[in-house]
């Protein structure tokens, strides 16, 4: 098993910048690929970006490319989500997750959904206010 704890978001004006942390503990980091998604009021959840297991590749979706800055360090069992330019439209809880091995690898190949998430995390509040 693994606890994910997500941490970082809060109140920020349009263009503005915030960087969430997701710590892990539990099973081994490793094991997983790292994911964040989030979900605005009456919205259904939405994939935003991931990093595979080693650290090295990533995968976003579209509106966040250029913008969002997905990391991990294997060490202290963190992920993070550098957001850049952030908009009104990117107000939601946002979520960690861990998926399988090759998950992100998966996606970015075939640009199916990424998933299924296994652990997930309690969430963070991020409001962009115009």
């Amino acid at each position: 098993q693994v606890q994910l704890a997500e941490s970082g978001g809060g109140l920020v004006p349009a263009g503005g910048s915030l960087r969430l942390s997701c710590a892990a503990s539990g099973d081994t980091f490793t094991r997983y690929d790292m994911g964040w998604f989030r979900q605005a009021p009456g919205k259904e959840r939405e994939f935003v970006a991931a990093i595979m297991w080693t650290g090295v590749g990533a995968y976003y979706r579209d509106s966040v490319k250029g913008r969002f800055t997905i990391s991990r360090d294997n060490e202290k069992k963190t992920v993070a989500l550098e957001m850049t330019k952030l908009e009104p439209g990117d107000t939601a809880v946002y979520y960690c997750a861990t998926a399988e091995r090759g998950t992100t690898w998966t996606a970015a190949k075939t640009g199916r959904g990424w998933g299924p998430g296994i652990h997930w995390g309690q969430g963070t509040q991020v409001t962009v206010s115009s």
